[in-house]
């Protein structure tokens, strides 16, 4: 809240002269309002009013000014709103109390509420900087990638398959960092690493179902790298090779781990291979980094895997929560 007022007054000038009459105007609206609530009950209490204006005077112009509306619309309100009315004359015990515990309640409020000003005011500098250093960072490691680029074009120009393999894995990677940085550094939602990486295949040839579940930046950039092999598979040797294959993906998270079965259908005829390749053998040993597995199933209908990956610890209350009540609706891309 605090941090929303402070950006919307953000054209309010650092000047004392410009805050202390805010202020001023600010006590005034208290006090006619308050006057206007006399009209309307005899027992309204003479700073009732003036509570919520030192708060909102603090927070916005700072704790001289909130003191200033409090001590000054204390005056005005003891002059005008305590028996007898428009006088200084000698008041009572109680309203001797009263005006005690008022000031003391202001001092209080002014106190807790230019605390938690500078507080948000520090958080939003931090922000601010921390925001600069994730764009400094993205832009360090897009100019990185661009020479990892280059020195793969040139040292392996005479072996021009291992080249476009590791460039395309590359690329998988960076497209992934770039919904990391997207969303933060939070991680990024398992639907778009999908997307990211088989939406070119299409249209009308792959079905997503799942639910929203956002995972942690190092598995998401796992599972960006296991997802692009399955579908550069799929392109060479399985469904995306012909003009009818689809792949059919689904994902879950359950008993805190996250589950996704990759199955294609209307592709080429389905051999098993002769020896584990390195599409395999990188999901294998990509997923056990994780304590997760990995199982292949060379059906005649088409290639399906199913991958399992747990997640633990504050990453997966985060993935549970956004995964609860989620639509799980097949969804064809």
């Amino acid at each position: 809240m605090v941090l929303g007022i402070e950006r919307f007054f953000e054209w309010l000038p650092e000047r004392p002269s410009i805050r202390y009459a805010l202020a001023t105007a600010i006590m005034s609206v208290a006090i006619i309002i308050r006057a206007l609530l006399g009209l309307l009950a005899d027992d309204v209490a003479p700073f009732a009013t003036l509570y919520p204006a030192v708060v909102f005077v603090t927070l916005l112009c700072g704790f001289g000014p909130g003191l200033v509306v409090g001590l000054a619309g204390g005056i005005v309100a003891w002059w005008a709103f305590m028996p007898p009315l428009f006088a200084f004359s000698p008041i009572s015990l109680g309203q001797q109390l009263t005006i005690v515990a008022y000031s003391c309640a202001v001092a209080l409020i002014a106190f807790g509420a230019e605390l938690y000003r500078a507080t948000n005011k520090r958080l939003s500098q931090e922000e601010r900087l921390r925001k600069l250093a994730v764009d400094e960072l993205a832009h360090r490691l897009k100019n990185k990638i661009a020479t990892i680029h280059a020195i793969v074009r040139l040292r392996l120009r005479d072996h021009p398959v291992a080249r476009d393999e590791i460039l395309s894995s590359l690329s998988a990677l960076s497209k992934t960092d770039d919904l990391i940085l997207a969303a933060q550094g939070c991680g990024a939602d398992v639907r778009s690493i999908i997307l990211t990486e088989v939406g070119p295949y299409g249209p009308n040839r792959i079905t997503l179902t799942g639910p929203e579940i956002v995972i942690p930046a190092n598995i998401a950039l796992t599972m960006a790298l296991l997802v692009h092999e399955l579908a550069t598979n799929a392109a060479k040797y399985g469904a995306f090779s012909t003009a009818v294959g689809s792949v059919s993906i689904a994902w879950s998270f359950v008993e805190n781990t996250l589950q996704l079965q990759w199955k294609e259908s209307g592709g080429p005829p389905v051999t098993p291979p002769t020896r584990t390749g390195f599409g395999s053998r990188l999901i294998t040993a990509a997923l056990q980094t994780f304590g997760g597995s990995a199982n292949v199933e060379f059906a005649s209908g088409g290639l399906i895997c199913n991958l399992s990956v747990p997640i633990s610890g504050a990453d997966n209350e985060h993935a549970a929560l956004r995964s609860q009540g989620a639509a799980v609706a097949p969804t064809l891309y």
